[in-house]
């Protein structure tokens, strides 16, 4: 993820995102696989079979069947099956659809709310942990901007349904999701996940512990994120104020919302905080001697 000033400075990206042919590719396999686990054994060896006759037929005898060569005609038959589009005329959508899929809009979200305000800075790759039910919009957005995103809710409803749409919308690819309580900490299956460029919290989520156990997971994410990385807690819930969670968040930077035009009349909701850790920890290394010079 590059930083605000790397961004100003219209700085080359570290990574290159992704082409459209790989998710072309990626999108072909995600098709294939879902048409495989949504039909039964039987209907799956008569492909087999199909892709063993035709390939028998092909090669007249003159090289011997390999299990490559079958899963790669099986795959071509279900292509086939399914009527997929060609990748020129499956580009054409693609880049219609994913440019409307980069804006916070098109989820639900405000174009200028704290996760917005950090999209620029997003590069291919950037590693996300988006938390708790109320931040699914956030999956997408990121998915979107082909970070690796990983996302935990307790609700088994919940995270089914972002796999779903994650599949349908093409974002699947660098995704997981996963149902799990949460409490003081991450669950214990994801205690490698460390150097975190991005974590989104639902603060419906947050409001929903005891303030010892809300301080104590926001210190363990803290933990998990690297230098220059960044915490967006979502607007939109009123039991849990801004305060309360800069409170919680001891040297890290605040990035205020820039001034905007007054809009229509109306109440407008929180647009959440963007907090910045900081890339230079503190020398608490100096010797005694520095110190008192």
């Amino acid at each position: 993820m590059l930083s605000a000033t790397e961004t100003r400075g219209a700085q080359r990206r570290r990574r290159s995102p992704y082409s459209d042919k790989q998710h072309y590719h990626e999108y072909i396999l995600q098709r294939i696989e879902g048409f495989k686990n949504s039909i039964g054994r039987d209907e799956l060896m008569r492909l087999g079979d199909e892709a063993a006759s035709e390939l028998q037929a092909t090669a007249e005898g003159q090289f011997v069947l390999t299990e490559v060569l079958m899963l790669e005609t099986v795959d071509r038959l279900i292509m086939k099956r399914l009527a997929l589009r060609p990748y020129r005329r499956w580009r054409e959508q693609f880049r219609r659809l994913r440019e409307a899929q980069r804006t916070p809009v098109h989820w639900g979200l405000d174009g200028g709310c704290a996760l917005a305000r950090l999209l620029p800075r997003v590069e291919a790759h950037d590693t996300a942990l988006v938390i708790g039910a109320g931040a699914e919009p956030a999956t997408y957005l990121l998915a979107a901007h082909d970070a690796a995103v990983t996302f935990v809710a307790c609700d088994v409803g919940c995270v089914e349904r972002v796999e779903s749409r994650m599949a349908a919308e093409a974002l699947a690819s660098l995704f997981e999701g996963f149902v799990a309580p949460l409490g003081a900490a991450l669950p214990a299956f994801l205690e490698a996940l460390d150097g975190v460029d991005i974590v989104v919290l639902d603060p419906s989520t947050l409001a929903g512990f005891k303030p010892a156990t809300r301080a104590a997971l926001l210190a363990d994410l803290q933990r998990r994120s690297r230098p220059g990385g960044a915490h967006v807690v979502l607007g939109g819930h009123r039991a849990l104020s801004a305060d309360a969670i800069r409170a919680l968040y001891d040297g890290w930077r605040v990035e205020e919302e820039p001034l905007r035009r007054k809009r229509s009349p109306g109440i407008r909701r929180p647009d959440g905080l963007l907090l910045i850790k900081s890339s230079c920890p503190p020398d608490a290394a100096a010797s005694p001697l520095a110190a008192s010079i």
